[in-house]
C-alpha cells in the first residue's frame, strides 16, 4: 500500500504485510461539542485501520484526547476539569454513532502527566530545553532540522508563545506554570505546580504506547505547524525516530471556508448526524480524497444521500453471477494512496452490475455493511405495497399516505421508481 507522506512530499510504500502498522492520529481538544470537520481524522484513521486489517496487516490505532489545554481553561474558568470530562463523553458518543468501532487506544493527557514530566526532564538534561520561573521551553536552535515537516526555514519561524524571558522567540512551551486565578487543575513537577504544553502531550502519549518509533502519525492539515513540527523536534532531539510517515487529511470547508468556531460557521457532529444520518456522512467523506479539502453544504451532503440510496437499492434487485476478479479494481484504488473516490465509483459499478457480494464486502470496509441487507417482503407487505401503488396511480393521495404509514409500522419503506417501486426493510 502507498500513502502520501507530508514529511517527504511524496507517495511512499508501507512496510509489507503483516507489518505491523502502528498509527497515531491526533484527536480532539475537548472544550465544546466537536464540529463535523473533527470527524474526518477519526473516520480516515478508522478506515485506514479497517483496510489494512482486511489486507493482512497487523494494524493498530491510537486516537488521543487532549484534556489539558488553554482552550479548555478559557472555555470554563474554574471548571475546566468538568468540561473536559463532559466534552470527552460528547466526542465518544458522536464518533461512536458512525458505527466504525473504537480505536485501539484512547489515551488522555491527564493520564500521561508522569510520562510527560519524564520526557521534559530528558530534554532539559540533554540541553534541548530550559526552565524559567516555573515554565519550561524547548530550545529550537538546538534542533537544526526544525521546520522540515512544514517547509519553514528556522530563521523565519514567528514567535509561538510570547514571553520576554525566553532565550529565543521561536521556543515553545513544554511546561506552563500554574495560574491560580484561571486554572483549576495542575500537577506537581520539578519546576513547580503547572501543566504540560500541548505539543509535548502527544509526543509523550505516542511514545508511551508505541515506544520511540512507529509507522504513521496522522491528523488534520492544520496541525502540520506548529503542533506536528514541534512533536518532531521534541522526539528526534532525543534521538527517537518517532513517526516514519506523516499523513494529513484535508480540511472541511463551509461554503469554501475552513469550518471553525472563530468564523461562526460551525455545524457540530451531533447536528450533522441528526440531520443527515451517519451513513450519509460516511458516503460524503468517501466522495473526496482524504488529503484534499471537502466542501460541506446542503447540496454536497444531499448528493451523498442520493449515492447512499443508489447503493442501498442495489440489494433489492436480483444478484448477478459472482465475479471475484472485479475485486482487484477496488483494491487497487485503495492501495494507491487510499483513493476513496475511485473506490466509491467501483462500488457504484458493482451496484449497477448486481455484484452484490462484492458490494457488501466493499461497503463493510467503510462501516457501511448495514445497508447491505436484502429481505424478502412477506405477503401482507407485498399486498399493502400493491394497494398503495394503485392508490398513487389513481391520485388517491389520502389512501396512499395511509398505506405508506401502515408499511412503515411494519418496518418497510416503499421507494417509488419511474418503472415501479422497491420495498426496503428499515434497519433498527
Amino acid at each position: 500500500m502507498r500513502l502520501y507522506d507530508t514529511y517527504t512530499r511524496s507517495v511512499v510504500e508501507l512496510p509489507a504485510a503483516p507489518g505491523p502498522i502502528r498509527m497515531y492520529v491526533c484527536g480532539p481538544t475537548v472544550y465544546a461539542r466537536a464540529h463535523i470537520g473533527n470527524a474526518r481524522p477519526f473516520i480516515v484513521g478508522m478506515w485506514f485501520r479497517s483496510w489494512l486489517r482486511a489486507t493482512g496487516y497487523e494494524a493498530e490505532l491510537v486516537h488521543n484526547i487532549t484534556d489539558i489545554n488553554d482552550k479548555i481553561y478559557e472555555a470554563a474558568p474554574g471548571k475546566s476539569a468538568e468540561l473536559a470530562v463532559r466534552a470527552t463523553e460528547w466526542y465518544l458518543e458522536d464518533t461512536g454513532d458512525f458505527g466504525l468501532g473504537l480505536p485501539d487506544h484512547l489515551p488522555k493527557a491527564t493520564e500521561s502527566v508522569d510520562a510527560i514530566v519524564h520526557f521534559i526532564e530528558e530534554l532539559i538534561a540533554s540541553d534541548h530545553a530550559y526552565a524559567i520561573e516555573g515554565d519550561v521551553y524547548f530550545r529550537v536552535a538546538s534542533f537544526p532540522e526544525y521546520g522540515r515537516l512544514s517547509r519553514q526555514r528556522p530563521d523565519q519561524v514567528e514567535e509561538q508563545e510570547p514571553n520576554a524571558l525566553k532565550e529565543d522567540g521561536r521556543d515553545f512551551a513544554l511546561w506552563k506554570a500554574n495560574k491560580p486565578e484561571t486554572e483549576d487543575t495542575w500537577w506537581d513537577s520539578p519546576w513547580g505546580r503547572g501543566r504540560p504544553g500541548w505539543h509535548i502531550e502527544c509526543s509523550a502519549m505516542a511514545e508511551e504506547i508505541y515506544g520511540p518509533a512507529f509507522e504513521i502519525h496522522g491528523g488534520g492539515l492544520d496541525l502540520v505547524f506548529p503542533h506536528h513540527e514541534n512533536e518532531v523536534a521534541q522526539s528526534r532531539a532525543l534521538g527517537h525516530p518517532f513517526a516514519a510517515i506523516w499523513t494529513h487529511n484535508g480540511m472541511l470547508r463551509f461554503t469554501g471556508e475552513k469550518m471553525s468556531k472563530s468564523l461562526g460557521n460551525v455545524t457540530t457532529m451531533r447536528e450533522a448526524i441528526d440531520e443527515w444520518g451517519a451513513e450519509t456522512l460516511l458516503v460524503f467523506f468517501l466522495a473526496a480524497s482524504w488529503r484534499k479539502p471537502i466542501d460541506y453544504s446542503d447540496d454536497t451532503v444531499a448528493q451523498a444521500r442520493a449515492r447512499l440510496e443508489t447503493l442501498r437499492n442495489a440489494f433489492t434487485l436480483p444478484a448477478a453471477e459472482h465475479d471475484e476478479g472485479r475485486w482487484e479494481t477496488f483494491a487497487a484504488a485503495l492501495e494507491d494512496d487510499f483513493d476513496t473516490p475511485a473506490a466509491l465509483a467501483v462500488l457504484h459499478e458493482w451496484a449497477s452490475a448486481g455484484q452484490l457480494e462484492l458490494l457488501r464486502r466493499g461497503l463493510e470496509v467503510f462501516g457501511l455493511g448495514g445497508i447491505a441487507v436484502r429481505a424478502e417482503a412477506p405477503p401482507e407487505v407485498v399486498e399493502l405495497a400493491r394497494r398503495r401503488a394503485e392508490a398513487r396511480s389513481a391520485r388517491d393521495f389520502e389512501s396512499s399516505d395511509r398505506l405508506r404509514d401502515e408499511l412503515a409500522a411494519l418496518g418497510w419503506v416503499m421507494r417509488d421508481r419511474a418503472d415501479g417501486y422497491d420495498l426496503v426493510q428499515e434497519q433498527s
